[in-house]
């Protein structure tokens, strides 16, 4: 084991007992050096079954607490993040590589999706429905759901889970986490974080909200078993296919936040200065490994020759490094696949035509991947733009014609987030109509990036059609009822039915 004394500091901070991490089979690294930070014993399909079984008992307990005593446990887990939020922040960072305040960023996520499921914790309201019967009142109402599954991906360690994880237990459910095998260590603080939460709201049930470390195996076992009737999974397209069906064949219900191949649109009347701003960060924030990262830009013919030489100087000029080093404002790759995954890509869009820009390996001693973010000059839309690669590639195409982008925009599989840049209000409606953007997310002079927790996030086609976070996504948590209550002392049939008996 090789947990630093900067981590270990962290991780005992928070409460965590650094002896688990050593002498198992399951390695953490960081990206930042490619140094091994721990060792740890992972869950297996037997525990997972065990905690399945122990959340199912947590659920008889805990939907019966009114949901504004649930909120109140959400209310303190969101002090003790205020209170973690600077060393929670920097293990993001240690961790999945990001740079300072994207760690910071990510916990300022979970404090205020906590905030948000607070206020909704007495607010989970149904309707009153008008009925065609005579002395009947007809309404619906909303009931805990069950355990949920949480799988989450390593881009992202803590505040998708917390995403859930609020909304699940204000809701009335009990959660079961699976994060991702390249960040069991943010995910041991982070829930190191809500036990803490837990203590002191003193009379919650035990087990309420589990985690499990491991591979495929332990998210294979959450995701078969008819136990747990929600499985919330963010990660590959590849991944989906293969939750989504498992899923369904047992009548379950998931929520699948999948692949985006997001793109913007630069039009002539754009503020171009700040459409600069809002491609950098979109496209090379996070080292493009966010699912909403701008991945491909039309821009205008009128403008294409005075804004992209712009770019590519930008490109050119960020820094790159090890962020908690130094001011760079762009990190590592996650690890090595992700690192080749990127080359291959260009590889091919090269012999496709295309005149790159970037994209070549930066050494940071002592190690990790580090790459220049690309920008790749393409004339037509080929293959390599309509597929996902999880690193800083952004393709650069022109247009002529406004409809034309938006095709070109919608053209892929993915269908997570898109913006347009442009001071033209019918543009901008067009965009925004049924015959605009086909994303989840469509916004108007910001980047694809960046998404606030208020709005439900997720996307269609094969990004898989969840909801998370805001709006009415604590919907996709719960069962819904419809009541008809007859208070008459005769009894009408709808749609005019006459059943007499003597």
């Amino acid at each position: 084991m090789t947990l630093t004394t900067e981590t270990a500091t962290i991780l005992t901070g928070l409460g965590v007992d650094t002896n688990r991490f050593t002498g198992g089979t399951m390695e953490s690294f960081t990206p930042l050096t490619g140094e091994r930070l721990a060792e740890l014993t992972p869950d297996t399909a037997a525990t997972t079954q065990e905690a399945i079984a122990r959340a199912k008992a947590a659920f008889t307990a805990w939907r019966l607490v009114p949901a504004p005593r649930r909120g109140e446990l959400v209310r303190l887990w969101a002090e003790e993040l205020r209170a973690a939020k600077a060393d929670l922040g920097r293990l993001v960072s240690i961790e999945a590589g990001k740079i300072p305040s994207e760690g910071l960023g990510e916990v300022q996520e979970m404090i205020d999706i906590c905030d948000f499921a607070v206020g909704l914790s007495r607010q989970i309201y149904g309707l009153t429905i008008a009925t065609e019967r005579p002395g009947h009142r007809m309404m619906e109402t909303w009931h805990p759901l069950g355990p949920v599954g949480i799988i989450s991906a390593f881009n992202f360690p803590v505040a998708v889970w917390s995403w859930n994880t609020a909304l699940a237990l204000v809701c009335g459910n009990p959660v079961l986490w699976k994060p991702s095998e390249k960040t069991p260590l943010t995910a041991i603080a982070a829930q190191a974080v809500l036990d803490r939460a837990l203590a002191r709201f003193g009379d919650a049930p035990a087990h309420l909200a589990q985690l499990l470390i491991g591979g495929p195996e332990v998210g294979e076992a959450l995701v078969v078993s008819p136990d747990v009737p929600l499985i919330s999974a963010t990660g590959s397209t590849r991944m989906g296919r293969i939750v989504g069906p498992k899923v369904a064949a047992r009548f379950g219900r998931s929520i699948l936040e999948l692949g985006g191949n997001n793109a913007g649109i630069v039009c002539p009347s754009a503020d171009l200065d700040m459409t600069l701003r809002a491609v950098a960060f979109g496209a090379m924030g996070t080292a493009g490994q966010r699912c909403t990262s701008l991945r491909r830009l039309f821009v205008h013919d009128s403008i294409y020759d005075a804004f992209v030489p712009r770019l590519v100087k930008a490109y050119a000029s960020v820094r790159v490094g090890n962020p908690l080093e130094s001011d760079a404002l762009v990190g590592p790759l996650i690890d090595r696949a992700a690192f080749e995954g990127m080359q291959a890509a260009l590889n091919a869009a090269a012999t496709m035509g295309g005149k790159l820009h970037g994209g070549e390996r930066v050494e940071v001693p002592p190690g990790g991947y580090y790459v220049r973010p690309a920008i790749v000059e393409m004339t037509e839309q080929v293959a390599p733009m309509t597929e996902e690669t999880f690193a800083p590639i952004l393709y650069v195409q022109r247009y002529s014609d406004f409809e034309q982008a938006i095709a070109l925009q919608n053209g892929v599989a993915a269908g997570l987030s898109s913006s347009v840049f442009t001071r033209d209000l019918q543009e901008a409606e067009l965009f925004l109509s049924a015959a605009g953007s086909d994303c989840g997310i469509a916004n108007v002079n910001i980047g694809t990036s960046g998404a606030e927790i208020g709005g439900a996030f997720g996307g269609e086609k094969e990004t898989g059609g969840g909801r998370e976070s805001g709006s009415d996504a604590w919907k996709g948590y719960m069962r819904r009822a419809t009541n008809t209550v007859n208070y008459s002392r005769d009894l009408p049939l709808a749609q005019g039915v006459v059943f007499d008996i003597e």
